[in-house]
């Protein structure tokens, strides 16, 4: 008889924090460069050496835990994790366990309505590390550059019932994370990876399955593919009568499944202390409230925001607010330009934004500025470019030809003199006499073809409306 199962997952999510200096040093952040050269006698650990807490990476944890919801911790301490890899110099990591920084904060999906997602936790650690294995030299090296990078991370409740639902919360927490600016984001270089939890429970049933641990993803599309396989594979022993054992797992992508690390560590196993060399972190009730005063626009707030005052879908509102630099690039055009906000948002939307993607250019490396689009946009609604003239104008503008008006005045302005386009016209229609019959015979589609004729005709410069016009008058002659 075959058994339903309930998926349960819970996600750990790993944010790499923007800040000049490390978390405990005064050590220039970040993982680039030369291997071994941001580090310091703090970060190799050294002995007799103390660290010092880098103050800025608390705005940003208690920005984020902000905007989750959290209740935030106006004390806090730091503990010491220990495990011995090559990449933890000191033989533990500084991280916060008992007491962090915020707790007990919320998350609503949208896609699975009415879904709320507890967050258990936010707190403060430093980053390992990174062995760098060469298999053709049969040789392991150590860089650690980005050893000591302040890190937050955010725990949840095992709230989720599907991949699906897990990726969703993801993105969302990265698109905070980047519009709070306190983080890059950068998946490719590790900058917001994510650690999964999944364990399969009889439907119905209020006792949690062994879990498995899926480790160290930083690609949407993988930790959705990794919890999916894991899924089946648990299941699958399940269905078999066998127990899942709790372990720590990989993703193997070009395999398609999990494979497994090593045994899952518990808290005991990592034998926390209080960190010595460190105070506890007290918060003043004034500091906390200037920056909650000034927490940024969240991406929920715009997209409303944007969806009322510029009437946009639901669609072109999720589109606008995908970024901040997308964000501020829409509005900046949709505040100054004459044109309708509608119009703004095609030629942003789909003109702009799709020519970028088929070009494989960012909107941040475009040299399409936002005053250029203003210009454009005022342009297209003074008459003195057509549509399709516009769509040149912007692809000359990309590719470095000038500025709008420079390059709409050296291809000619639109053509909306109704004498000049009749006489277009009437050459089209002496040239196109089957289609002119077909017109007045009741198929009116043709006049499709027919303005396609005209546009031709006037390189792309008679103005449309006026076009359509004087094509219903001179066809509705006898």
């Amino acid at each position: 008889m075959s058994v339903d199962y309930d998926i349960v997952i819970g996600l750990e999510t790993h944010v790499q924090l923007k800040t000049s200096s490390k978390l405990f040093s005064s050590c220039p952040s970040g993982s680039g460069g030369e291997a071994n050269h941001r580090t310091d006698p703090v970060i190799l650990g050294m002995p007799g050496v103390l660290p010092t807490l880098n103050e800025g990476v608390l705005e940003s944890a208690v920005r984020v835990g902000l905007a989750l919801g959290c209740d935030i911790q106006m004390r806090s301490t730091f503990a010491r994790k220990h495990y011995f890899y090559p990449d933890l110099p000191k033989g533990y990591q500084i991280t916060q366990d008992e007491f962090p920084i915020c707790l007990d904060g919320r998350v609503q999906l949208r896609e699975e309505e009415g879904t709320t997602i507890r967050v258990k936790r936010i707190h403060l650690e430093e980053d390992a590390g990174k062995t760098v294995h060469d298999a053709g030299r049969g040789e392991s090296r150590v860089d650690y550059n980005r050893a000591g990078t302040p890190l937050i991370e955010i725990v949840t409740e095992p709230d989720f019932r599907s991949p699906e639902g897990a990726v969703e919360y993801l993105k969302k927490l990265h698109q905070i994370v980047t519009f709070l600016d306190v983080s890059d984001g950068d998946m490719e270089a590790g900058n917001f990876r994510f650690d999964a939890n999944i364990s399969l429970k009889p439907a119905g049933s209020d006792t949690l399955g062994t879990k498995t641990e899926l480790k160290n993803m930083n690609s949407f599309r993988f930790v959705q593919r990794a919890l999916e396989a894991e899924v089946v594979r648990q299941r699958e022993i399940l269905e078999d009568g066998g127990l899942v054992v709790q372990e720590t797992r990989m993703w193997n992508e070009g395999a398609g499944r999990t494979e497994s690390m090593r045994s899952k560590e518990s808290a005991p196993d990592y034998r926390y202390m209080p960190e010595p060399d460190l105070p506890e972190v007290v918060l003043k009730t004034e500091w906390l409230e200037k920056v909650r005063t000034t927490q940024p626009e969240l991406p929920d707030a715009m997209r409303e925001r944007f969806a009322s005052i510029y009437n946009l879908s639901d669609y072109d509102a999720d589109v606008f607010t995908a970024t901040r630099h997308i964000a501020a690039y829409f509005e900046s055009v949709a505040s100054e330009t004459t044109a309708s906000s509608k119009r703004v948002a095609s030629w942003v939307g789909s003109e702009l934004l799709g020519l970028l993607a088929k070009e494989r250019i960012s909107l941040e490396q475009s040299p399409v500025s936002a005053e250029h689009m203003v210009e454009l946009l005022d342009l297209i609604e003074a008459g003195t470019v057509s549509g399709k003239m516009g769509k040149d104008v912007l692809e000359k503008v990309l590719h470095g030809e000038g500025t709008p008006k420079e390059i709409s005045e050296r291809m000619g302005t639109q053509v909306s003199d109704p004498d000049a386009v009749r006489t277009l016209v009437r050459q089209v229609l002496e040239r196109c006499p089957e289609q002119v019959e077909m017109y007045r015979a009741g198929k009116t589609k043709v006049l499709g073809f027919l303005m396609g004729q005209v546009m031709k005709e006037s390189r792309g410069k008679a103005n449309p409306e006026v076009t359509t016009q004087v094509l219903q008058e001179e066809l509705s002659k006898e």
